[in-house]
């Protein structure tokens, strides 16, 4: 069964209302990466995101793109705060996917305050966007970022500049810090008053590592039975009008995926509250 889909945000795309993270395909091979692809077109997700920063992420997205590139929405970020080099970033990443433009182009992780006023100053990578987006090479401009204050940030953001999307954490633990709940759900309100789209990570994050054997290739030891993913991805998805970013890691991917297309409701509080006292889930911030 294909994952539903809706407008993302402004942008007149018709987007999957789960988006494939790319961070997955950072460290896996040409091969494994076309797998993947299959997986992708037997749900229906046609938008990419993915970031200079992943490993060799862009490399393998190359392919599809000679193929499928007028059935993907395809963002990538920059993690460059000035105009100059966010420009050469920009252009490495066009070159590396083989591609003359992307659809979304994001400021990764922009959450450090002085990151953020270089970045959203003059001279700073919103020149850089701006100009690209008159030459053709972007289409839509976005900002991402993790951590406790992120939502907030992502407010005084847009207070900045009208962004296009804006990237954050969400699942049900997370969301019962009061700071950050109230400022995510603030922005929410925000993002749907300005049709900004609103685009969610970690939905199946389970607890730090913590010097444990990583077993697999997310930074965060994940959610791994089916059941319990159901219910993660089917809280996110419970969130009116947001989109929710696939885990980073293939092999979870297709639960992650099986469990979007059967999105019927949302998971109540009381069984997140049960799953979470069952397997003692603990919140990340960074």
């Amino acid at each position: 069964m294909t994952i539903a889909k809706q407008p993302f945000g402004r942008t007149g795309h018709m987007s999957s209302r789960t988006l494939f993270g790319a961070a997955a395909l950072g460290s896996v091979t040409q091969a494994e990466a076309d797998q993947t692809l299959e997986v992708l077109l037997k749900y229906g997700v046609n938008h990419i995101d993915v970031a200079a920063s992943y490993g060799d992420a862009e490399l393998r997205i190359a392919p599809w793109m000679a193929q499928h590139r007028s059935e993907f929405f395809v963002a990538t970020k920059t993690g460059e705060r000035t105009a100059s080099k966010a420009m050469e970033e920009l252009q490495r990443s066009l070159e590396r996917m083989k591609i003359d433009a992307v659809d979304l182009w994001q400021f990764h992780n922009l959450a450090d305050p002085i990151e953020w006023d270089i970045a959203l100053s003059p001279g700073g990578v919103i020149d850089a966007a701006i100009e690209a987006k008159k030459q053709g090479l972007i289409k839509a401009i976005g900002v991402t970022g993790h951590g406790l204050q992120i939502a907030a940030t992502h407010r005084r953001s847009l207070e900045r500049f009208d962004f296009d999307s804006v990237l954050l954490p969400c699942n049900y633990v997370t969301l019962q810090n009061p700071y950050y709940a109230e400022n995510f759900h603030a922005l929410v309100a925000t993002c749907k008053q300005r049709n900004v789209a609103v685009q969610t990570i970690k939905s199946i994050a389970y607890k730090p590592w913590l010097g444990e054997k990583q077993t697999h290739s997310t930074w965060y030891a994940p959610l791994e039975e089916q059941a319990d993913i159901d219910r993660a991805v089917h809280w996110v998805l419970g969130h009116e009008g947001v989109f929710l970013n696939t885990v980073g890691d293939i092999h979870l991917l297709p639960k992650v995926l099986d469990a979007a297309s059967r999105f019927e409701k949302q998971t109540s509080n009381a069984d997140m509250d049960a799953m979470i006292g069952n397997l003692g889930m603990q919140p990340l911030f960074v």
